[in-house]
């Protein structure tokens, strides 16, 4: 057992390494995308995993850094580790503009529906169930989900009139 954790513990050290950043830096976060739940203005799975770039405003310890992150994120904490952070390498024809977000307090933003741009009966073996495919607010059409349609008749009843 010992010899396997020797073996692995060298195979990490070959591939890590020394990350420090400095105050005035600036770094790109991390975050995890969670299905149907919008974080930091990012939804689903294929959105971008890192997010940014911010100003590093101070180091707290040796690992945690306080970020100086814009007024729309004021509803998120802004210490991260070392691991959550990634360097940014600064370019002059990067134009970094931040859209402003409706965070609630769990760091999501609510989305209106505007419009249904298809229906279909979906067919199972003993039933049929009727979908919607809904575009949202903030979205392109490409992005719109499909939907019960009996979930947004109840919340939406304008739409079915």
């Amino acid at each position: 057992m010992k010899t396997a954790q020797s073996r692995q513990k060298s195979y990490s050290d070959i591939r890590r390494r020394p990350l420090e950043f400095k105050v005035g830096d600036h770094v790109f976060v991390k975050i995890t995308p969670l299905k149907g739940v919008t974080r930091f203005g990012k939804k689903g799975k294929l959105s971008p995993c890192f997010i940014g770039p911010f100003e590093i405003f101070d180091r707290i310890g040796e690992r945690p850094y306080r970020l100086a992150l814009p007024l729309d994120l004021n509803k998120v904490h802004n210490v991260f580790h070392i691991s959550m952070l990634r360097k940014y390498i600064s370019n002059p024809i990067h134009v970094l503009i931040h859209e402003p977000l409706d965070l609630m307090p769990n760091s999501s933003n609510q989305e209106m529906s505007i419009q249904i741009l298809d229906r279909k009966i979906k067919v199972l073996k003993n039933k049929e169930i009727g979908i919607v495919k809904v575009l949202r607010s903030n979205h392109v059409a490409e992005e719109a989900t499909w939907e019960l349609e009996e979930e947004m008749k109840q919340c939406y009843p304008e739409f079915f009139e």
